[in-house]
């Protein structure tokens, strides 16, 4: 796989060409960006999957939501819907993604989330709602240049830094890495919770962040309650069982570090991220459980039960959170302000 990645190469080059110059197009006014009277908070990475998005949103909507009508835009990846969608009851995830179905599952109540492959259609058709909202948050939407957030918060995932990637398709990067200087903030995901302030100074270093850019340093906590349609249970349980870990997501490595970090003794079964789950599949993981233990407890993470709740029986999953190792207040108080700045 290495050598391949090598030599496609002269690829990589051509793809940092044409996304350089579709950026200066953007940049100079030759491609149109729309702006809203709104604050748009637009979170994205350059590389291509696994940065923690989900939970950086989650902790926005926490954030906000007390105090502002918050709406969550994202674009829908593998869904079989078209067009602008507000998320609903009767909607699954093959009609709006998994992951702004986890969204509404949890703040459906409180926050409008909703789907559209072309955010600037998606967010004038928010503005139109009866009661439309103050914030909208765009998810995975850093190179989406035809929308002009009023900022941008970029991921970068401890293990995997942009500044030490390349393009596509002989690394993960979308686009160059100048493209962060668009960021008005920086946050290296998924850490040790150990992280040690040399370390950070280093990573810092190395990111170099123009003046008026922030870096923050998070990592991902797992609450100890295990949910979903299996009995109650929590991560300590976990030790005492037999346990198959079902994931279709872009890196589970933080996920298999941490079960075990905890002594949980697990069998992997790996699909590709936002993976679509076949009847046979579901067969062959109900088979697989079965020829651990008759009491194996299945367990996927909460993206993925989106897709396979209903479709196998006593399945669980663990909830993540992204948690500031530091200067938390510091972050809260920069979007808490840059909302307050930008609401008409």
């Amino acid at each position: 796989m290495k050598l391949l990645r090598f030599l496609l190469f002269p690829f990589a080059v051509l793809y940092n060409v044409i996304t350089t110059i579709r950026n200066w197009f953007f940049d100079i006014g030759i491609f149109k960006s729309t702006s809203f009277d709104i604050p748009v908070i637009v979170v994205g990475n350059l590389s291509v999957g696994g940065t923690g998005k989900s939970p950086q949103i989650e902790y926005l909507i926490r954030l906000l939501k007390d105090n502002h009508k918050i709406a969550v835009l994202s674009r829908g990846y593998k869904r079989k819907t078209k067009g602008f969608q507000i998320v609903n009851t009767s909607h699954k995830a093959i009609d709006v993604g998994d992951e702004p179905l986890q969204f509404f599952k949890k703040f459906g109540k409180e926050v409008t989330i909703a789907v559209d492959a072309d955010r600037t259609n998606g967010i004038q058709q928010l503005l139109n709602l009866k009661t439309s909202p103050e914030v909208v948050l765009l998810d995975d939407a850093y190179q989406h240049r035809k929308v002009k957030g009023s900022t941008y918060i970029l991921l970068t995932k401890f293990t995997d830094l942009y500044v030490n990637d390349f393009m596509l398709p002989t690394g993960n990067l979308r686009e160059s890495r100048s493209g962060a200087k668009r960021a008005s903030v920086i946050i290296v995901t998924k850490c040790p919770h150990d992280l040690d302030q040399k370390t950070k100074d280093t990573i810092i270093k190395k990111i170099a962040p123009e003046k008026e850019q922030q870096v923050f340093f998070t990592t991902i906590s797992y609450d100890e309650n295990i949910k979903g349609s299996a009995a109650l249970l929590t991560i300590s349980d976990l030790k005492e069982k037999e346990v198959l870990l079902v994931t279709g997501i872009a890196n589970p490595d933080s996920l298999l570090s941490f079960l075990s970090e905890e002594n949980i003794k697990y069998k992997h079964l790996a699909y590709p991220d936002h993976y679509n789950f076949t009847d046979n599949d579901i067969i062959k993981i109900k088979n697989e459980s079965k020829t651990i233990s008759s009491e194996t407890v299945i367990l996927t993470t909460e993206k993925d039960y989106m897709r396979l709740n209903g479709k196998i029986d006593n399945l669980c999953y663990i909830t993540i959170k992204s948690t500031f190792l530091s200067d938390e207040e510091k972050f809260n108080q920069f979007v808490l302000s840059h909302v307050k700045k930008n609401i008409k």
